[in-house]
């Protein structure tokens, strides 16, 4: 007989980043419940504490632990032995990094089903300036990522910017005080309707993350920008990637952010080289984007370009 699956809700954030009001509101939604026993593992004691009551009355039993050492495995198969949970929220330590969740052997039929980092909007540059490369590994397996405490000032579209470049995948979203949706327009250095859309050495970034976001806004324009050539192993014949390496926590922690590009002249092309490219764009499902739709280019012409004066991407 297979165990029953479990699945694991992770809400992770720095201290005071509004973990516990939102678990809360959480455990309160009907369709989040369903009449099934969630155990909640704390991992830490912010100023705002929880409602015994309102967990009674969902069902949910609060654990706490006050250390590191104390998320084992034994501690985990113990509470599954003693409470039977049909699902588990954990209130994650953000100042723990997120090593020792993902090598964590959970009991069986526990399952990781859902990630999700709280950021007070007040406090992420401060952050950023001091915990960079903490903050970005606890974004970078996340699902959903929620600024909240957002208010006028507010740079939501650079840190939008910022969460996709390390993670393109998570859905980025803002709120107000007291949860209402935070609007902001996240205008764009280019042009969209030009006949060639010239993307800057400066706005590679932001030009990489809004054809992530919005492939559609580029289907079927034509594209101009200087990359370059990486040719991965086992690449579909007559295709390579060119695109930027972007730094997304300190000098030794890189990714390269590029797009699948047809060519004809893929064989005469060096791994490594500088070039500018002029592409049509068509957005298509593809193995290399996980069979998901992404932007494909077609290149209508490939020229020799000298490095950008910074080669790196910054968010």
């Amino acid at each position: 007989m297979m165990a029953n699956k479990i699945p694991i809700y992770m809400v992770n954030g720095f201290l005071e980043s509004g973990k516990t009001t939102f678990i809360q509101e959480t455990l309160s939604d009907p369709y989040f419940s369903d009449g099934g026993k969630t155990l909640l593992i704390a991992c830490e004691e912010g100023e705002e504490e929880y409602d015994l009551h309102v967990l009674e009355s969902y069902d949910t039993t609060l654990v706490t632990i006050e250390g590191k050492a104390e998320f084992t495995t034994e501690f985990l198969e113990d509470c599954q032995k003693k409470y039977k949970p049909s699902q588990v929220m954990i209130e994650w330590n953000g100042m723990w990094g997120m090593q020792l969740f993902r090598e964590m052997r959970f009991p069986k039929g526990w399952f990781p089903a859902q990630g999700i980092t709280l950021v007070d909007a007040t406090t992420f540059d401060l952050y950023m300036q001091n915990m960079k490369s903490l903050f970005m590994d606890m974004v970078q397996d996340s699902d959903l990522v929620i600024f909240d405490r957002c208010v006028e000032g507010t740079k939501a579209a650079s840190y939008k910017r910022n969460i996709r470049a390390v993670n393109p995948r998570a859905q980025v979203e803002f709120e107000q005080e007291g949860g209402e949706l935070f609007e902001f327009e996240d205008e764009l250095p280019f042009d969209l309707n030009a006949d060639i859309i010239d993307i800057s050495d400066i706005d590679y970034g932001i030009w990489y993350v809004d054809a992530m976001d919005h492939p559609e806004h580029y289907d079927g324009k034509t594209i101009r920008f200087k990359g370059r050539v990486m040719k991965p192993r086992r690449m579909t014949p007559g295709y390579f990637v060119p695109g930027r390496k972007a730094m997304t926590c300190c000098a030794d922690d890189t990714v390269f952010l590029g797009f699948l590009c047809r060519s004809h002249n893929v064989d005469k092309l060096k791994n490594g080289q500088w070039l500018t490219v002029t592409a049509k764009v068509y957005v298509e499902k593809r193995d290399e984007y996980s069979g998901e739709e992404g932007p494909v280019l077609y290149t209508k012409a490939l020229k020799s370009a000298e490095p950008p004066e910074e080669e790196m991407v910054y968010f």
